[in-house]
């Protein structure tokens, strides 16, 4: 299951908003719609699989968009995750890919049928033939700025993450309304 929250911080404080990623196809199109939500304020995309990975986009202003996901092998077997995990961030040069993502197979399965319990205890998954680990990936000073520090960041729990920055940026009760 997953769970997506729009935090844009205006001169009031934060405003939550969900949002639905089903016509969300790249990461362009997660930074339109961040900038709908306020082009001049800084918003944060909050978006978790649950007690898997969690990610986080930060769009300020006309800036490129900052991201960080706590489990880059977790989230390439996500669609949403494949969103965030652009080469740069995993360290690829661009165009380098020999095999469209959609084609992989991702979760150790074919043809939707259950894999092996051997496949889901994999430290790495392949994507396009590089290895992604189960490691955090991205700008870990992300929020730093906010009340969020790389030590904390990388400290936190998949299963709270969210509600503990939302928390941290005071912007819990919010977030809550939309969950």
């Amino acid at each position: 299951m997953y769970f997506a929250a729009l935090l844009a911080r205006t001169e009031d404080g934060w405003e939550a908003s969900d949002t639905e990623l089903d016509d969300v196809e790249t990461l362009s199109d997660l930074t339109d719609l961040a900038r709908e939500v306020s082009d001049e304020d800084t918003v944060l995309l909050l978006i978790e699989q649950e007690d898997a990975w969690f990610g986080v986009v930060r769009v300020d202003g006309e800036e490129d968009p900052r991201i960080y996901v706590s489990d880059a092998a977790a989230a390439a077997r996500s669609s949403y995750g494949e969103i965030l995990l652009t080469d740069e961030l995993l360290g690829r040069e661009p165009g380098d890919d020999d095999a469209d993502l959609d084609s992989l197979d991702l979760d150790g399965t074919e043809d939707g049928e259950p894999g092996d319990s051997e496949d889901d205890d994999e430290d790495q998954v392949s994507v396009s033939g590089d290895a992604v680990s189960h490691s955090p990936v991205g700008d870990r000073y992300i929020l730093a700025d906010l009340g969020v520090s790389e030590k904390e960041l990388l400290a936190l729990d998949e299963g709270d993450a969210l509600g503990t920055i939302a928390e941290a940026l005071g912007a819990a009760e919010v977030l809550e309304t939309v969950r």
